[in-house]
């Protein structure tokens, strides 16, 4: 009697629920009586999710290097899902805040341990020759990363270091973009010709760059948190989680890729250009772009020794 009265009251329910729809709720449960069964199969498309892996030569360890990189750009989109929900929350409570920053860590935390699939997964040989039938794409070219910058902190405090003091949030945010630190990355010291890569990058992701940087300008992740009440900006997990995701994003995740660079690309009689034509040695190393998302919690010692973890990465691997 009980489960009969539980049922009547689930179906009053769902009367309710569809009554504006313009079909009654028979019509809904003649569909579910004729929809078939769900199968974790089709739920996740495992099909088409196993067939999205097409090798441009003969090598078999490409298939890892395309399996490993759509691996990482899902979750760069679980970063993104999170960090909307941070940038569109209206509450500003600490509980919510610290929960979606902690969940970005964990994400973080799982590419960066999983990073040595791209060191020490594949063949140096294979890959310096796959390599050139990738030409001129490159991981470079990764929007979602870009994107978690710019929900991340405001545009001026992603213009590259050496011009960082010449620009302030007063400028636009066209003036800012021209001026971003990655842009540097593929452009040619010598002639400051851009690469095609880079050119190829700006012309597919630029307006959706500047459409995002307007939507989230005031209440990016760290103007969220500037605009906390003081009990809750000075809690020190908050800090810790943020100093963590500072870290995570902007030093030891570049530090993954300056180790698989130096161990693909680096040679005693100079360094093999980057697919793309980018220039990895000064791209890649934290100390040298100085990218922080939170300025405003870290001492100026340590903003001071933003990065340097990278020379003992790169230069003494085995210091403790």
């Amino acid at each position: 009697m009980e489960n009969k009265e539980k049922i009547e009251s689930q179906i009053l329910k769902l009367e309710e629920k569809y009554k504006d729809s313009g079909q009654d709720l028979s019509s809904y449960l003649d569909g579910l009586l004729y929809q078939r069964y769900l199968t974790y199969w089709d739920y996740i498309h495992l099909d088409t999710l196993l067939s999205l892996q097409v090798p441009r030569t003969h090598f078999p360890d490409e298939e890892i290097f395309i399996m490993y990189h759509q691996i990482t750009e899902l979750y760069f989109k679980l970063i993104l899902h999170e960090q909307k929900q941070i940038v569109d929350d209206k509450s500003q409570e600490l509980n919510f805040f610290l929960e979606k920053v902690n969940r970005i860590n964990n994400y973080y935390k799982a590419l960066i341990s999983s990073f040595g699939i791209m060191i020490k997964g594949m063949e140096r040989e294979q890959f310096l020759q796959y390599r050139m039938a990738l030409l001129p794409a490159s991981g470079f070219q990764s929007a979602q990363y870009r994107m978690i910058e710019l929900y991340a902190t405001p545009l001026e405090n992603l213009v590259h270091q050496s011009e960082r003091n010449d620009f302030s949030a007063e400028d636009g945010i066209d003036e800012l973009y021209e001026h971003i630190y990655w842009k540097k990355g593929a452009t040619d010291v010598v002639t400051g010709e851009k690469t095609l890569t880079l050119k190829q990058f700006e012309y597919r992701y630029t307006p959706r760059f500047i459409r995002i940087t307007n939507s989230v300008k005031g209440h990016t992740i760290y103007e969220k948190y500037q605009n906390l009440n003081e009990e809750t900006k000075s809690n020190k997990t908050l800090i810790e989680a943020l100093k963590a995701l500072d870290i995570n994003a902007n030093v030891n995740w570049p530090l993954m890729h300056m180790g698989s660079a130096y161990r693909y690309l680096d040679r005693e009689n100079g360094a093999v250009d980057a697919t793309g034509g980018t220039n990895w040695k000064e791209y890649l190393p934290p100390s040298f772009q100085k990218v922080i998302f939170f300025p405003e919690i870290y001492s100026k010692e340590e903003l001071n020794n933003w990065g340097k973890q990278w020379v003992d990465h790169i230069f003494n691997p085995h210091k403790k």
